[in-house]
């Protein structure tokens, strides 16, 4: 494998580890509010593709108004499932809401097919993210240059935000522990829908960088990004962010180099194979926290 050949292969797979990063932190901060394994957040992701084909085909609006009616519409999905879905079950067992999780990425599974039929839809092209640029013997779209660059810049302002906010106070309290929070005058659906707020923002804008360089949407689509993100979101240690992010883009660059290497038919058990290693080794994570019990 040549230097260039070597770079490339890097940006590649910088590029979707840091798609597979802001999705994961979707998943890491709903479990770090409300201990909840969000299993819809691969489906909402997907669902934010055929809104950018709804908004750019069929409506023929401009790709810059595309990707705020995009944004705007995934958040708007993702708070009404909480409300709906996920806020009724709040007092009920752990198990009841995670059910409840897996029902809704069906009934959005199901929805997509009803909507737009299984057969896949092709993606619009977003003009300036698909133009090639080289440098330095190393050509590569757009998308694949500033994937990773929006990633990190969006994970410094969350971790601005969560640090330095009273909003980011209320969400650190708020997983550190819910009924106390609730207790000294915290409103927690406020906290809660904030952070379905973020975690869809995020899973828009993943959305956009996934599929631009892809040909077409179909409705199971959001279903293995899905998993691998919450493989990410474990591997790096679940309800932290930073271990999201290193989750993410250690999974993407293992995936490009394995099909790099011409086994890419096992880059995606690799994936899981991974998972089942960090829980045998360390199941909280890179950076999890130990949880312990009170008696």
């Amino acid at each position: 494998m040549t230097t260039n050949a070597f770079l490339q292969y890097c940006l590649t797979g910088i590029s979707i580890g840091g798609i597979y990063a802001l999705i994961a932190i979707g998943y890491t901060m709903v479990y770090g509010i409300l201990r909840l394994i969000n299993f819809a957040h691969g489906d909402i992701f997907m669902m934010a593709a055929y809104f950018m084909i709804f908004s750019m085909v069929n409506f023929t609006l401009p790709w810059y108004v595309s990707i705020v009616i995009v944004i705007g519409a995934t958040i708007i999905l993702g708070v009404v499932i909480e409300k709906l879905a996920y806020k009724p079950l709040r007092s009920a067992p752990r198990m009841s809401i995670m059910i409840s999780a897996i029902g809704v990425s069906y009934f959005l599974q199901n929805v997509a097919t009803y909507l737009f039929s299984a057969l896949p839809k092709p993606y619009p092209a977003i003009g300036f993210l698909t133009k090639i640029i080289s440098f330095g013997g190393i050509s590569t779209s757009v998308v694949t240059f500033i994937t990773p660059i929006l990633t990190l810049g969006f994970v410094f302002i969350l971790i601005q935000l969560i640090n330095h906010t009273k909003i980011g106070m209320a969400m650190r309290a708020v997983s550190k522990d819910f009924e106390t929070s609730q207790l000294m005058g915290i409103k927690i659906n406020r906290v809660i829908s904030f952070t379905f707020v973020i975690g869809c923002f995020l899973a828009a804008i993943g959305s956009i960088l996934y599929f631009t360089p892809r040909p077409s949407v179909y409705p199971l689509a959001g279903s293995l990004p899905g998993l691998k993100c919450f493989i990410a979101a474990v591997f790096g240690g679940i309800g932290s962010v930073p271990g999201a992010v290193l989750g993410g883009f250690i999974i993407g660059l293992s995936e490009t180099f394995i099909k790099a290497a011409g086994y890419s038919e096992f880059s995606d058990v690799f994936t899981f194979i991974l998972l089942i290693v960090i829980l045998l080794i360390k199941p909280t994570g890179l950076f999890g926290e130990k949880i312990t019990e009170k008696v």
